[in-house]
């Protein structure tokens, strides 16, 4: 499904299958497996961990063993932190219990107070005894907008020198995901807390989307309306995209977002 459906992410098809393989097949996992997805809006974090929870649980999404949150909906305001961080720390010890498997979505991660990681540390720390529930089954995906810039940067760079973007290896770009993560954030951004205790397991980047990822999406979009489409119909929609930067106008502004919206206005 990520081959058929996931358009311009090799590094991120590549790390999060054997990432979750190998988790998935170990007897005995020393901790929970913490993944933290990077990149701009609309190059498939969501769908990925979408994807993810359809396949791990026949309810997807709205298994009970998986639980969703989004920082500005769920965590709004600071001065409830306290508040915030036992009733995080119930849902997860709950959802725990009463899964094998338990999956956790922090969606818009960057803007998680870093002060509720108290209450999720401990569930994703390595060696820590929390009784008879074994929290080392886990999965936990930080979805974040944040060092989107460097690794778009990363690709335009490839680019440039005539490169092809499938030679962008894991680990040059996870090299320069952590020089940008460690900077001091302004609001203490989670990530960098669990990057220095060293809680990530993997960092998982999304390239930005070129006009050909863009003409697959909508391809996509098309066949899951049931409608037919021509190769001038995905042109058409592709060409309503903002193209940035703004001399070589490569990666598309929005990602795949919005594809859908734009042909129900074609149509």
């Amino acid at each position: 499904d990520l081959n058929g459906q996931l358009h311009g992410q090799h590094l991120a098809k590549e790390v999060v299958v054997r990432a979750v393989q190998e988790f998935l097949q170990s007897p005995r996992p020393e901790k929970a497996l913490v993944l933290s997805f990077h990149g701009w809006s609309g190059t498939g974090k969501n769908f990925v961990a979408r994807l993810l929870a359809s396949h791990l649980y026949r309810d997807g999404l709205k298994s009970t063993c998986v639980r969703v949150f989004i920082s500005l909906f769920h965590f709004p305001h600071h001065q409830y932190v306290e508040s915030y961080k036992a009733q995080l720390e119930k849902q997860i010890s709950e959802t725990v219990q009463l899964c094998k498997q338990s999956l956790f979505i922090f969606d818009e991660a960057e803007k998680l107070p870093f002060s509720l990681l108290d209450a999720i540390k401990p569930f994703m720390a390595r060696n820590d005894n929390r009784g008879e529930v074994d929290y080392r089954r886990s999965i936990f995906l930080f979805l974040s907008n944040l060092g989107g810039n460097i690794i778009n940067e990363v690709a335009l760079d490839f680019w440039r020198a005539g490169r092809a973007r499938e030679e962008i290896s894991r680990e040059f770009l996870e090299q320069q995901l952590r020089l940008e993560l460690l900077k001091p954030a302004e609001h203490g951004y989670a990530c960098n807390h669990l990057l220095k205790e060293n809680l990530i397991d993997f960092f998982v980047p999304f390239l930005p989307l070129e006009y050909h990822h863009v003409k697959l999406c909508a391809r996509d979009a098309f066949l899951a309306q049931g409608l037919p489409y021509t190769e001038a119909a995905l042109d058409e929609v592709a060409r309503m995209m903002v193209f940035v930067p703004k001399e070589e106008k490569l990666f598309s502004a929005q990602g795949c977002k919005s594809v859908s919206q734009r042909i129900s206005y074609f149509l």
